[in-house]
């Protein structure tokens, strides 16, 4: 729990963040009218959360700057992505954007049950914790963005790794070799067409079917064509 007290706060886990920065504090009403648009495109029992949203963001970081990302407004401090909100059909979303934040959320109790957000479907403000705790994350979310401490979920993600490329088996190099054409148009072919073709021709079971499947695989080259291209939609005319 966070305790707020002449605007001093503290919480279980949460750790002392000092900002040494100066930072420029915009007023309120210097707010994105683009996040305006979406509030007022929002269901009717959704436009007074999300009110109430931005306005405990900016009460806790006025230096906040509003910005739409993915169609939602997000809200960065000293460039940093700090938190977001967004509206569904029936609920809300609120949600901290570095894992910084997800882990003390966390160590109190709080864990998002969905895609929502940190604090799970918001019907209501009752669904939140009580206002001087919320204000307190936020105070602590943009300290952890004005010092650097906050980290980019992205970042935190593995990094899955590069598929390994498929050799060219030396019988459909031989059938290439005999089509200039055909030879051309592969090696142009950006690396994810070229591994769809060898894909198909290394995944025949049977040695017939791989045969047959070598052969058409370089009749539809010599035509230009890239794999299941038939399959794509058209492209019209502008």
């Amino acid at each position: 729990m966070i305790l707020e007290v002449a605007g001093i706060y503290t919480a279980r886990n949460m750790p002392t963040v000092t900002s040494t920065k100066n930072t420029k504090k915009p007023a309120v009403d210097g707010a994105n009218s683009a996040v305006d648009a979406l509030i007022a495109k929002a269901a009717p029992f959704a436009q007074p959360i999300l009110r109430e949203l931005r306005a405990l963001v900016h009460e806790a970081a006025p230096d906040a700057v509003e910005e739409v990302k993915w169609s939602r407004p997000f809200f960065s401090v000293s460039g940093v992505l700090v938190c977001q909100m967004s509206a569904f059909t029936k609920h809300c979303g609120f949600g901290f954007w570095s894992p910084e934040m997800t882990a003390l959320l966390k160590a109190d109790g709080i864990e998002g049950m969905d895609a929502s957000g940190s604090f799970g479907r918001i019907t209501s403000m009752d669904d939140l914790p009580p206002r001087p705790q919320m204000l307190g994350y936020i105070r602590h979310a943009a300290d952890l963005a004005r010092t650097g401490a906050a980290t980019s979920p992205v970042a935190s993600r593995p990094r899955t790794s590069a598929k390994a490329p498929i050799p060219v088996p030396p019988e459909f190099a031989a059938l290439l070799a005999k089509s200039k054409v055909a030879s051309r148009n592969f090696e142009a072919f950006p690396p994810s067409c070229r591994r769809e073709y060898l894909e198909w021709i290394t995944t025949a079971k049977r040695s017939e079917t791989r045969e047959r499947r070598m052969l058409e695989a370089v009749e539809r080259l010599a035509a230009g064509r890239r794999f299941n291209e038939e399959y794509q939609p058209k492209r019209t005319a502008s």
